[in-house]
């Protein structure tokens, strides 16, 4: 038995290094090949250190903003005001306990793994039933980043079309809680049950308590604490901009001057994306409205990581690649998946349903396709209201 085990061990290993190698190969050899090897290494150079400089620290500024305000709300009961008030429309919308809502302002205000602190507390857990758990995770990955991918799109100036976005991400995140939910029913009921078993006690308090000091000392303390999550979150996307990004734009451009052709420079690519674009151009333009074939970068980037997918904006719009629709869609396509690929099998695996993650991908799937084709019509409504008044 033991033998069986290390050889299809040992057989994975193999297909894991031929695949990585493939990709290598496929990378390098591709790009390479139309850039040159010189002026390939020089863009991706050129390109990380672009987006570290210009990108990641105005994103981790936005983050420090958003992490400080998010902690003042919790400090000072905001958070559990809006609970009260949200709490008995949880239900019927997304049929889950008004105690969600929490997950939902946490997530908002700073990631998708915030859900997991809350998920980790039996007293916060004793509201749900089995089945329900496991949609945390969907409910939370759908507003994860969402305070900071809205300020980022307003800050570019689109707040009309940052809100319709949000509208779109809420709408994402009932399609991907809702079909996410009728799976775990289904699953329970034929025998599935969590690896980590729960205990039923008594339901949390929800009645505001201040915490020991003056109200300075607890702003202050409060703002400082909110302030290093938001740099804690701008350090963890790094790795993702810089890699992540990077190899997409270099999917996405083309040469920075055409009648040159590849100077090393930052930003230059292969174009490979946007030929792919256009061949389901007839897809995508009814169902989100892209303006161009490049755009289809943001969404195959927003799955792996939002933080970098943002990092494709300012380039875009210095291109006049994307238009209002565009930042619409991006942003309610951003938010409600959150790079949900990289967090959702870590976050379910720690709640104990490790079972149930094929399920969450593809409801979160079907929830960030159903946000952005939502955006995108109502940004249609929009236009014509706006036109007729």
């Amino acid at each position: 038995m033991n033998g069986t085990v290390l050889k299809s061990k040992k057989i994975k290993s193999y297909i894991d290094t031929t695949l990585f190698l493939g990709i290598m190969v496929f990378f390098f050899g591709y790009v390479g090949s139309i850039m040159g090897i010189s002026k390939m290494f020089s863009t991706i150079m050129a390109t990380a250190y672009s987006l570290l400089v210009e990108t990641v620290l105005y994103i981790m500024a936005i983050a420090v903003l958003a992490g400080a305000f998010g902690k003042l709300a919790t400090e000072f009961g905001l958070v559990r005001i809006l609970n009260k008030i949200f709490s008995r429309i949880m239900r019927p919308i997304f049929n889950l306990p008004g105690v969600a809502f929490m997950g939902i302002i946490t997530t908002y205000l700073s990631d998708n793994p915030a859900i997991i602190s809350l998920a980790k507390d039996e007293e916060y857990l004793s509201y749900f039933k089995d089945n329900e758990v496991p949609c945390l995770c969907n409910i939370g990955t759908a507003f994860g980043m969402g305070l900071i991918v809205t300020t980022f799109m307003i800050g570019k100036g689109f707040f009309k079309e940052a809100m319709i976005g949000n509208i779109g991400a809420f709408i994402g995140s009932i399609v991907s809680v809702r079909l996410m939910s009728r799976k775990t029913n289904r699953a329970f009921k034929s025998g599935y049950k969590s690896e980590i078993p729960r205990n039923t006690i008594e339901g949390i308090d929800t009645t505001l308590k201040a915490s020991d000091g003056t109200f300075f000392e607890r702003f202050l303390t409060s703002f400082l604490e909110g302030g290093k999550l938001g740099v804690d979150i701008g350090l963890s996307i790094i790795p993702g901009v810089l890699v992540i990004c990077t190899a997409i734009m270099m999917f996405t451009f083309g040469p920075a001057d055409p009648t040159i052709g590849y100077q090393g420079e930052a930003f230059e690519g292969v174009r490979l994306l946007p030929r792919l674009g256009e061949y389901i151009s007839p897809i995508l333009k009814p169902l989100f409205g892209f303006t161009s074939p490049e755009a289809i970068a943001f969404p195959i980037t927003a799955l792996g990581a939002v933080g970098a997918s943002l990092s494709l904006i300012p380039t875009f719009l210095k291109n006049n690649l994307i238009a209002g629709n565009d930042i619409a869609v991006f942003t309610a396509m951003g938010m409600c998946w959150s790079g949900f690929l990289s967090t959702h099998v870590a976050m379910l695996d720690s709640l104990g349903y490790r079972g149930l993650i094929s399920k969450a991908i593809t409801s979160h799937l079907v929830g960030g396709l159903a946000a952005g084709i939502s955006a995108h019509f109502l940004m249609v409504i929009l236009n014509k209201i706006l036109l007729i008044i």
